[in-house]
Order: structure tokens, then sequence, then C-alpha cells
């Protein structure tokens, strides 16, 4: 693994990143929901030259069942450049895959071929007697090793979920990595602002609380996280807890300014208990302290009770359900995805404190089911979930499924498989670009070769 000059895949600034040359595969992960066959990586060509542009190229099946895979990571990315790293010459080469189910974490070798090779598992029972967490849920590369987010405690079922530490070239779980854990208990998403010791995460709720779908009593009674929690990062040490309001449940993804001098970011909220409306807030730093703010908010939308699934009859209404967005890499533009109306929303954030929405595609969703241009008379299930951006900021790559169970309960005619992408110069779909044989599996998160707007903290402005 080691070079010796650092991986070309790795740019010290977001400029840098974003004047790379583009990717020409991406990885993506594909889960069975019955867990009778395999869960997958497939991977799609994205080379506008290639022959076999917008078609899956490369497979690779899981040894076991139940897996569930869900967010993946690089095992090294560019925050190997940063000072404190120890580890620059490391390369951008094994795809680290959590399966959300089964605890188990899978690492792939994606060096000089396009199906990638399976050559370690970390099996359920080192997460817990080493790190004290199972289902595994988040995987980013840090400077001094990998960092994956855990939603559940050792046992499997309850909390308090947390951060692993593996070794950046062994793999081995290395420790748990909160020190001080002070009031976190729920867990989901985490990231950092490098240059300034801080750790941010967010919250869902434990594995008993997701696992066979959202629980409308825990919902209604503002059980789901609602919080943000800031870490001094060096030490694993909890500094401070945000509430942003029990109305607001499940603050999931956070997606902080790629400009290393910037204390700022994003974090997508699921839904209001009061309204069924989703929102977007900014965290940002204030003084000694941080605070948050909420800068979008998006309706539900009216419904006939009878195009409904069950669990929104008695509402009639839509929900856009926000369960991802994500920031370019020149921190202007923000993706947000509604899973429920089927929108893919796209603002101007050079004012991160007031957002212009200035583009929206419509794709699927609960009632709307809107078809792909590809396919203009195929009625299309699931909505943009999954949202990830090319470095140059040119490109954006949609997948439809959230988790297996609650697909199943907000599209119980089936969810579906779908990948589209989107070009963003003129803000619509490439109909070259839309998968949507994953051979029964349903596709989730989409990483991209040498790096992507999610994948990679810089340390130079």
């Amino acid at each position: 693994m080691a070079l010796w000059t650092p991986d070309p895949t790795f740019y010290p600034s977001p400029r840098d990143a974003a004047a790379g040359p583009p990717e020409k595969l991406a990885y993506i992960a594909a889960f069975d929901r019955k867990a009778e066959k395999p869960d997958a990586i497939a991977v799609l060509d994205t080379d506008p030259a290639s022959a076999a542009y917008g078609t899956l190229v490369g497979w690779t099946d899981l040894p076991h069942t139940g897996d569930e895979l869900h967010h993946f990571g690089w095992n090294a990315c560019s925050s190997a450049l940063c000072p404190s790293a120890p580890h620059p010459h490391t390369e951008r080469r094994y795809l680290v895959v959590p399966g959300l189910r089964s605890s188990r974490i899978h690492i792939f070798d994606t060096k000089d071929r396009v199906s990638p090779e399976l050559v370690k598992v970390i099996e359920a029972e080192e997460l817990a007697a080493k790190a004290g967490y199972s289902r595994p849920h988040t995987v980013h590369c840090g400077p001094d090793g990998l960092y994956v987010s855990a939603l559940g405690g050792a046992g499997g079922d309850d909390g308090p979920g947390g951060i692993a530490v593996l070794d950046h070239q062994s793999f081995e779980v290395r420790r748990r990595w909160e020190v001080e854990r002070g009031p976190q208990y729920l867990a989901y998403d985490f990231w950092w602002h490098l240059n300034h010791d801080v750790l941010i995460t967010s919250e869902w709720g434990t594995p008993s609380m997701i696992e066979d779908g959202l629980d409308g009593a825990l919902l209604l009674n503002r059980k789901y996280g609602h919080r943000l929690h800031i870490w001094d990062l060096p030490k694993g040490r909890h500094v401070q807890e945000i509430d942003l309001g029990d109305e607001h449940q499940m603050p999931l993804e956070l997606r902080p300014a790629h400009d290393p001098g910037k204390q700022y970011g994003f974090v997508g909220v699921v839904t209001s208990v009061a309204d069924l409306s989703a929102s977007v807030w900014v965290w940002f730093r204030d003084g000694e302290r941080f605070a948050v703010r909420k800068v979008i908010t998006i309706p539900a939308e009216p419904a006939d009770a009878a195009d409904l699934p069950p669990l929104l009859q008695p509402f009639g209404a839509v929900p856009p359900l926000v369960t991802d967005l994500d920031l370019s890499v020149d921190d202007r533009h923000l993706y947000v995805s509604c899973w429920g109306t089927g929108e893919l929303k796209q603002y101007d954030v050079t004012d991160p404190f007031d957002p212009i929405e200035i583009g929206s595609l419509r794709i699927g969703g609960i009632t709307g089911k809107k078809a792909h241009p590809a396919q203009p008379d195929r009625e299309l299930r699931g909505g943009p979930q999954m949202v990830e951006i090319s470095r140059d900021g040119k490109r954006v790559y949609l997948t439809n499924s959230l988790y297996g169970s609650w697909d199943d309960q907000f599209y119980p005619e089936g969810v579906g498989s779908w990948l589209a992408l989107v070009n963003t110069d003129s803000f619509t779909f490439d109909e070259r670009v839309f998968v949507t044989d994953f051979r029964g599996l349903r596709p989730h998160q989409v990483k991209l070769q040498g790096g992507d707007a999610s994948s990679d903290s810089y340390c130079f402005p």
C-alpha cells in the first residue's frame, strides 16, 4: 500500500480536487431485501467515451446473505495530506463496506480490476469485542485511521451507538473512538472540521427503533433523534449538545463545508411531527460554541388517502422525507433528496444562511411515480434517496432505496431499483445513464473512482 509519492487522487485543496480528472467508474452498494442471495458491489461505467457508458461493467457478490450493505467509503483519501496525518503515502485502493444488519465490515480491493476483490471480512464479534459496537453504518477516512459509525452497542439491539476506529492498513479494529461520551446515546452520521479539531455527530435511532421500519408511536412521541453533538476530535471528548427541538425528528446526513478554513455545514431533518415538513439546517461556529439555524423548509404535499401507504393515510399528505443531501466541493450548490415526494432540489448556498432554490427535478415518488425520460412510459417508485456529486460538480448520481424495511412501508407495492445521473449545468437527466437491473437487488450508496463530494476532507484552502 505504501507509495513513494502521494496517491494522485489525493488533493490538498477543494480547488485541486475539482480540477482533477473525472471519474470513469462508480461503485454501488446493492442489497437483497429478502436475504436469500448475497448483497453485492456493482460497478458502473461513467466514461462518456466508453462504448459501455451507463452500463454495469463489474459485479462482486459478498460471501454471506443478510448483510444489507449501507454507507461505505475509501480506506484513504485527501485527509492523508494533512500535516497531522501519519500516512501520506497510502493508496486510495480499498473500499470499506459495512453490513448494517449483519455487523460485518468488508474490505474490497479495487486496484487493477473492474470488479472489486473481497480481501478481508471483519466479523461482528471483533467489532463488538474491540470497540463495543454493532450495526456499522458510515465510513470516513481520517488523518489517523478509518472511522466507522455504528448504530448499536455490543448487544446489537440497543445503544449507545458511536464510532469505532480501524487501522487504515491492516483494517484491524483498534478501539472505540469516544473517550468521554457525555449525553450522546443515539447515533447516525459524523463528520469533522479537521483544521479545527472538531467532530460533529447526528442522531437516528438504535437498531431496535429502525430495524422493522418507522415506528409511528416512537415518531409521534418524538423519540427518534433530534440533536447534534460537538466533540473535541483529538481527545474523543463530548463538548456540546445542540437540540433542534423534538418536533424535528431524525437529523441524518451531515455535510460540512469543504473549505478547511470554514466551520459550518448542513444537516437534513427527515420530518417534523407538527406538519410532516422536512428541513435543512446550518450548524456554525458562534464564538466559543456552535449554534444551528433552520434555513430551508420543504412542506408536505396534500394527497388522496387512497393513494397513500397505510402509514400515511391518516395524514392525507406525502411528506418530503429528506433522507440525503450533498454539498458540491466548491461549497456553492446543495442537492437535497426528497424521497417521499420524488424530488431532487438544487440550491445556491453561496450564502449558507440564505439558500436560493435554483432547480427541481421529479422522479418516482409515493404518489407521483414520475418516469425517467429514458423510459417515459414506465412508472417509477422510490424517489431520489442517496445523492453523490462528482468532484467537479457537473454530475449528480441518484439511487432510490433507503433501507429495506422502510422501503416496504412507504412503497408497499415495491420500491423497485434504479440509478440515474443528473447533468448539473442543464439540470436534466442524462438519458444514457438509467440503470434498472441490479439482478434483483436494491441500490443504495454510490462512491466514485478517485473520490467525490462526500468522501474527502481537505486541510489546505
